[in-house]
């Protein structure tokens, strides 16, 4: 059964994720999917995984799984060159995931995702 959320998840997102330090200080990314989710351009004072408050720049719900430090794009691959598609710091209208909160619905069947970007 569909939750109430679901149909407000009506926008398309890339996607970046498993993001592995390459040995030289860089990142390599899963290759990019696009994803529905609602952006939310706004800013939010939140606890980040360190433990400090952060600003967001903006916030995303999602009903899939992401890895923080991954990078979301409003948009979808089609507005993406080749290049941009390997490494998501180079679009400059991506963000890092700086922290992720996943919450149920009262049975805990479905679960959405609060992102902070």
């Amino acid at each position: 059964m569909a939750t109430f959320w679901k149909k407000t998840l009506n926008q398309v997102v890339v996607y970046w994720g498993n993001p592995v330090v390459d040995g030289w200080g860089k990142y390599t990314f899963a290759d990019p999917v696009e994803l529905n989710g609602r952006w939310i351009d706004k800013t939010e004072l939140f606890i980040g995984g360190n433990g400090k408050e952060q600003i967001s720049s903006a916030v995303v719900l999602l009903d899939q799984d992401v890895d923080e430090e991954g990078y979301l794009y409003l948009g979808d691959l089609d507005d993406l060159d080749s290049a941009e598609e390997d490494n998501p710091m180079t679009v400059g209208a991506a963000f890092q995931i700086k922290k992720v909160m996943k919450c149920s619905d009262i049975r805990g069947d479905n679960f959405l995702r609060k992102v902070w970007l």
